[in-house]
Order: C-alpha cells, then sequence, then structure tokens
C-alpha cells in the first residue's frame, strides 16, 4: 500500500508544484504582492533558526480563506482575512515547534503504523462522506474496499492520506506523552459535581464603593507607584489606534426605493402566483444568511426584530404572505409558517435598497477622484489636503486590535486590520469600500499592545485604589451591621442601618446573584454557612457584604454515581486537552520567534506606491 501511495505522490508533488509556481505568478503579474522583492525564498518567520516561507504562509492563509468563504458563502472582510492570516501564521508555527519537539523525543512514525491506522481509523472527512456509509452509518468495508481500488491510486488519495498520518501520527504520540498523567479522581468528581448542583438560597446586605472621586483625591503617586508595580499583568491590553476618516456613503434617494419596492412586489407576485417562497429566497433574497436557508428566520417569540417588522409578522397567519414591508435594511417579504403562542416561525425576502447605476456611476468616480489624491499617501498633510479639496468631513475614530472598527456607528470592515498591518503614523490607507460607503483612513497614532506603562493607565491605577479606599471606609459600618443582625435579625439590622435586605432566589456555586456577582468570595462564603447563621462582612472587589444563608439544598449523591462514567470521560477530555494547550503556549513561550509580516507587509505598500 505505501509503495502505491509513494507512486502516486509523485504526480501530487507535480501538481502541487505547478499550483504553487503558478499562483505565484498571477499573484506577481497581477500585482497583488506590489513590486516588493517577494519571492519563494523571502522568511515571514523563523521560529528557533528555522524559516517559515512567505508563500507557505501566504497560501495557507488562502487556503483557510477559501474553507471560510464556501462555508459562508460571502467574501471575507479586511478584519476577517486578518484574523485568517493570523490563524495561519499560529497554526505554521505550532507546526515548526512540534517537529522540533519530535525530533528531541525522538518520536518517530513507521510504515506499519501508517498502514494499520489508515486502515482502521479514517480521517473525518471521510467518516461524513456519503459513499462510505450504509443505512447512515459510517462502513468500515466501503472504506477499504476504496483504499484497495485503482481509483485510490490514481486520484492520489492514498499518498494525501499517507502524509495527513504522517503529521497527525507522531502529534497524537506527543500529545499523549503531555497528558499521559491526567486523571480525575471520584473526590474531584463529586466536588465538581457538587458545585453544579449544591444550591443556597441567601438574603444579604451590600455596601459597593461610594464618593470615589473624593478618594481619589487622597491617592499619592507612592500609592500609584506600588500597586502598579504589584498589579503590572493586569495592565495588559490589546493595541488601539486613532485614525482619522473621511467617506463617500452610496446614498440611495427616493427612486432608488421606488426601484426596489417594484422588485419586492415582483418577487411577492412570483410566490402569490406559485413559485415556492424557498426557492426565491435563495435565488433573490439580499439576506444572504437566511436566503440560502430558504429565508428561515426560525422560531422565535416576539421582540425578536425590529418593530416595523415584527409588527407586520404579527399581523399574519400562518402560510399568509405580506405585502412589501420597509425597514432600515429595506423592503421585505414575510410569510409566517407556524404560530405557537406567541412564537412565530418566519421566513422572509430582502431586498435592500440599493443606488441605481447612474448614481453610483457619480459615486464611484467621486470615489476614484479621492483615491487618486489621497489614497496610500506617507505624508499625513496628503489627507488633510484630499478632504478640503471634496470638501469631505473628517472624523476621529479609535480602533482596538483583533476587532473591527467603527465609523458613523457602523462597521467599517478592513479598516483595524489594515491599522495594525504595519503602518505608521501619518500614512493614509487605500480606498476601502462596502455597500455604504467608500472610506479613507490616515493613522495619526498608533498604541502597541502589551502591558501598558504607567503614563496611559495612571488614571485607571489611581480609580482603582479610590474604590479600595472606598470599600476600607464600608468594612466597619458592615462590621456593626453583622453584629446587631447576630443578636437580632438582618432585618433589623438593615432598618437601623437604613439599608435594604435583597434575596436571591436557590443558586450553585458557579451562579450569578443579583447584586452579589458571581464566582467571588461572598458566593463562597454562602456555601460554607450554615441555614439562619449571619456571616462577619465578606469583601470583594465590587462590595462589602452581609450574609444569611435561608435555604440549602444538597447535591443528589445517587443522580452523581449514574453520570459518574460520562463525567469522568468529559472531565478527561478537557484536562487532556488544557495540558496539551498550556505545553504548547510554553513551547511559544520559550522559543525564539522573529516574526517579519509587518516589516514584509509594510515594505509591499511602500514599493507599490
Amino acid at each position: 500500500m505505501l509503495q502505491n501511495m509513494r507512486s502516486a505522490a509523485k504526480y501530487i508533488w507535480i501538481f502541487i508544484f505547478i499550483a504553487f509556481v503558478g499562483g505565484f505568478l498571477l499573484a506577481e503579474t497581477s500585482g497583488l504582492l506590489g513590486r516588493a522583492p517577494v519571492t519563494t525564498s523571502t522568511v515571514v518567520a523563523t521560529v528557533n533558526g528555522e524559516d517559515i516561507p512567505y508563500m507557505v504562509w501566504a497560501n495557507t492563509s488562502t487556503a483557510l480563506a477559501q474553507q471560510q468563504e464556501q462555508q459562508t458563502g460571502r467574501s471575507l472582510t479586511g478584519d476577517e482575512r486578518a484574523e485568517i492570516d493570523q490563524r495561519a501564521f499560529d497554526q505554521l508555527v505550532n507546526d515548526v515547534l512540534l517537529r522540533q519537539e519530535y525530533e528531541k523525543r525522538g518520536i518517530r512514525v513507521t510504515d506499519d503504523e501508517v498502514v494499520e491506522i489508515a486502515n482502521n481509523s479514517p480521517p473525518p472527512q471521510f467518516q461524513q462522506n456519503p459513499e462510505f456509509r450504509t443505512d447512515g452509518q459510517f462502513d468500515l468495508a466501503k472504506y477499504r474496499r476504496f483504499l484497495a481500488s485503482p481509483a485510490a491510486r490514481q486520484q492520489g488519495i492514498l499518498a494525501q492520506l499517507e502524509q495527513y498520518y504522517r503529521t497527525e501520527i507522531p502529534k497524537e504520540k506527543l500529545f499523549a506523552q503531555v497528558a499521559s498523567d491526567a486523571y480525575v479522581s471520584d473526590a474531584r468528581l463529586w466536588q465538581m459535581y457538587q458545585d453544579r448542583h449544591d444550591s443556597v438560597a441567601v438574603s444579604f446586605l451590600s455596601w459597593v464603593p461610594s464618593d470615589v472621586e473624593n478618594f481619589s483625591k487622597s491617592v499619592t503617586e507612592s500609592d500609584i507607584q506600588k500597586y502598579y508595580a504589584e498589579h503590572m499583568k493586569e495592565f495588559e491590553r490589546p493595541g488601539r489606534a486613532v485614525l482619522s476618516m473621511m467617506s463617500i456613503p452610496r446614498i440611495p434617494n427616493a427612486a432608488d426605493s421606488a426601484d426596489a419596492l417594484k422588485r419586492a412586489q415582483e418577487l411577492r407576485d412570483e410566490v402569490a402566483r406559485g413559485a415556492k417562497f424557498e426557492d426565491v429566497a435563495r435565488r433573490a433574497s439580499d439576506d444572504t444568511v437566511s436566503g440560502a436557508l430558504g429565508g428561515d428566520l426560525g422560531m422565535g417569540g416576539k421582540g425578536r426584530f425590529i418593530k416595523e417588522f415584527d409588527d407586520a409578522a404579527y399581523r399574519l397567519q400562518p402560510g399568509q404572505l405580506s405585502s412589501p414591508v420597509r425597514t432600515s435594511f429595506g423592503w421585505h417579504i414575510i410569510r409566517v409558517d407556524s404560530r405557537k403562542g406567541d412564537s412565530l416561525s418566519l421566513r422572509h425576502i430582502l431586498v435592500k435598497i440599493k443606488q441605481s447605476d447612474t448614481s453610483a456611476v457619480a459615486t464611484d468616480r467621486r470615489a476614484d477622484e479621492l483615491a487618486r489624491i489621497g489614497a496610500g499617501a506617507l505624508e499625513a498633510t496628503r489627507f488633510d489636503s484630499a478632504a478640503k479639496q471634496m470638501k469631505l468631513l473628517v472624523t476621529q475614530i479609535e480602533a482596538v486590535e483583533g476587532q473591527p472598527a467603527q465609523y458613523l456607528n457602523q462597521l467599517a470592515p478592513g479598516i483595524s486590520a489594515w491599522a495594525f498591518s504595519g503602518v505608521h503614523p501619518g500614512e493614509s490607507s487605500d480606498l476601502f469600500d462596502d455597500e455604504n460607503m467608500y472610506m479613507l483612513a490616515r493613522l495619526d497614532s498608533l498604541h502597541e499592545g502589551g502591558v501598558q506603562p504607567l503614563s496611559l493607565v495612571k488614571n485607571e491605577v489611581r480609580e482603582r485604589i479610590a474604590v479600595r479606599k472606598s470599600l476600607d471606609d464600608k468594612m466597619a459600618a458592615a462590621k456593626r451591621a453583622a453584629q446587631a443582625a447576630a443578636a437580632t435579625s438582618l432585618e433589623t439590622a438593615a432598618k437601623a442601618a437604613g439599608r435594604s435586605v435583597q434575596t436571591s432566589p436557590l443558586i450553585t456555586r458557579v451562579g450569578f446573584v443579583m447584586g452579589m456577582g458571581q464566582l467571588n468570595q461572598a458566593v463562597g462564603a454562602a456555601f460554607a454557612l450554615p441555614v439562619g447563621a449571619i456571616s462577619e462582612p465578606v469583601r470583594t472587589d465590587d462590595g462589602v457584604f452581609v450574609i444569611r444563608v435561608d435555604k440549602k439544598v444538597a447535591a443528589d449523591r445517587a443522580a452523581f454515581e449514574q453520570q459518574k462514567k460520562t463525567q469522568r470521560e468529559q472531565a478527561m477530555n478537557a484536562m487532556q486537552g488544557s495540558r496539551v494547550q498550556a505545553f504548547i503556549g510554553a513551547l511559544r513561550k520559550d522559543a525564539k520567534i522573529e516574526d517579519r509580516r509587518k516589516k514584509i507587509q509594510a515594505s509591499l505598500r511602500r514599493q507599490a506606491t
């Protein structure tokens, strides 16, 4: 079998080589790579001395992007593509680190292991393939017959399987070593079960920080320095950028709205004449997500959608078709499939209101002019000159690394990814566009991610210390109330202190208590008290509490025993996964990784201008 695999492999590698070179030449000739000297030997990263070629990263990212586009049925935004780029980079870095670890530990894969596992443990995509199923279940005999067939060799499947297993088997061996001692005892399983099934109901008094502004006046520079030094890691933040933005909106006019209404009415008439609603939705709806599902919006109660849509839907009977309904999204044709009480199962077809060809051409010409005079500029003044010449309003926004930017109360796709791609302050972007507008951005300032310097978080440190001082001040009042409650009752003590008693329903150790919080000292203290007992003041980061337990319900030991086996499997899987992730994290922390992505991307931008 391995001989067959290897004989087929040469054709696979020839194909990969042709695709690789062809893709590279296409990128070069199409201008996708700009005019920078990026070649097959350009290195995007070095991991403990081992290079990762730029083109390997680019091709891996492209493959992942294409996969996601096929799954979502739409093109990716710039921010989504940046996330894919990061995922591809992390994957390649991890692959290098794991290969290096295999060498250190002497982990090898034999031919016999590949054959054995290929025959008995098919990859997930094979198990999900309908061609290998019988009566809805995976049929191992069908899979084995396929592996022995000429088609498997001719299609190169055997070579691909061998490559897959030579990658996966050493990984499994390594992970088995890393997590070999993972075990969850009965005692720990029972404790975990109790955390989710023991419950208490409590009454409590609370004191929250107040007069923080006054307490902040007493915070000294020495206090600030000390607190920052002791809590520095808590001030780790993602990168932040300040950008100037201007835009050319794609604004439909009244005629455009009328055209969209006419189109919506035509689609409604088509359905009314007998066309299947689902087919029309898949073909014509501008809501690509529900459109792919035949317009299905699922079952739910009132208030799921904006008012105009909800009002129209609840006027319909099951099977009835609405007239076109106008919302801020466009014109909708709505059908109610079923109704259960206040819940409706709905479908819709959306026709967005878009610019006509004539007005769109005029907008596009303005955008082309803006791009000509302002896009891709390295001098900050070019952006201002373009805004003045085009008579466009400039607005400043803030972007956070890894999150889509917002501009004029809507998402600005790609802006954030651009800002953190190695751009220098003063540079202008290329022209971005979506269905609502064209956008041009200039990076005004950039703060790299990581632990922020004290100068940037000083006010936050001061406020944290002031909150602590405020809570210190509340402890004396809480202690007096706790002593009074122990001598009389919580209600009597509350009245004397001018406070109100708050109560909770039955909660677990991991549950949330309104007014008290979750997974904090106060919740923990409630489970340590006997019923009717009054606690000493319990301080958390958010307040001070005096607690009385009103009711306790213990977890059912018999119910625990019935599900223990399943719980152990789940806990073991979670523990092993955590061990593996911690191991990979440690490898990355100890590795010497030189990331050249931003330098290469910046070079490409500069040489393309």
